[in-house]
């Protein structure tokens, strides 16, 4: 019995002598973590913005990245990047691309007056020809989506571009999305042409998204009738795009009044009617400075 208490008292006299030489080991320098002092707690407002890219048809694409800055500049040096190949790939939907070269860089940004002025390296201009006009159209419909932005003008360190190297178009100083995207021309003369950009509709896997198409035709129609006579035509011509509108719609009427269209559809597909409403309301607005579209008495606000 004394044996064994005896045995029970050496042991923890070696466990006590085991703790203090840990203690006279162990650095005494090591600085105490504080957690309310180390730990950083973010508060980012992250949300979508509209951004058109590179689908996997060649076509320039409405889709949706997420953005932080508020800033109108900021703002729009964010999406810049996100159209850079390199800059933020993580931040480009799946089934999409980046379009402005790898090493292309802002040098400047101002805005003022509704129009944003861009300074960019001449890095910009080393694209492949086939997507030259492309990468304009990108760069005017994604940054006048920005809420505040009407007119873009781009600069190539320092000089204003007004005519595109490889393909040879001129183009205006002051750039708006009159500029047309992914255009098409079915003209038989030069009398009564109109432009108008009409949205069609594409999927990825069970996503669904939009493509406008800016098409040139000899018709003197109000743009409201030459939107919903191609849409209710179902395919666009080349059979990439489709529309939602069936045959049978037929347009009954259409009023402008200040800041809304109006208009009303006959035999309009009950089962479609969120896609093919979104196809004619993305469509109109894109063709009048209004903020809202109804059809049918239901109300659909501009995008910007």
């Amino acid at each position: 019995m004394l044996k064994k208490i005896s045995m029970r008292k050496i042991g923890i006299s070696l466990s006590a002598l085991f703790a203090i030489l840990l203690i006279y080991l162990i650095p005494s320098n090591i600085p105490k973590l504080k957690p309310e002092e180390n730990l950083e707690y973010v508060n980012v407002n992250i949300e979508g913005q509209d951004i058109f890219l590179l689908d996997q048809n060649s076509y320039i694409a409405l889709t949706e990245a997420p953005v932080t800055e508020k800033d109108i500049e900021k703002r729009a040096l964010e999406l810049i990047k996100i159209l850079t190949i390199g800059g933020v790939d993580s931040k480009v939907p799946s089934g999409f691309s980046a379009i402005l070269p790898p090493d292309t860089e802002v040098l400047s940004i101002t805005y003022e007056n509704e129009v944003l002025k861009i300074n960019f390296s001449k890095e910009i201009l080393d694209i492949r020809k086939n997507l030259e006009e492309k990468m304009i159209e990108a760069l005017i419909y994604t940054l006048t989506s920005i809420k505040g932005v009407d007119k873009i003008i781009i600069y190539i360190e320092g000089d204003i571009l007004t005519k595109l190297p490889k393909t040879k178009i001129n183009l205006p100083s002051t750039l708006d999305r009159n500029f047309g995207i992914n255009k098409e021309f079915n003209l038989t003369s030069t009398k009564d042409i109109t432009d108008v950009t009409i949205y069609y509709i594409n999927q990825i896997n069970d996503n669904y998204y939009y493509v406008p198409v800016t098409k040139y035709l000899n018709d003197s129609r109000d743009k409201i009738n030459i939107i919903i006579e191609e849409l209710s035509t179902g395919l666009n011509p080349n059979n990439k795009l489709i529309s939602y509108l069936n045959e049978e719609v037929k347009l009954v009427s259409s009023n402008i009044d200040k800041d809304t269209v109006s208009i009303e559809l006959k035999d309009l597909r009950k089962e479609i009617k969120e896609k093919s409403n979104e196809m004619v309301t993305l469509s109109i607005c894109d063709n009048y400075s209004i903020q809202k579209v109804s059809i049918n008495e239901d109300r659909h606000k501009c995008r910007k």
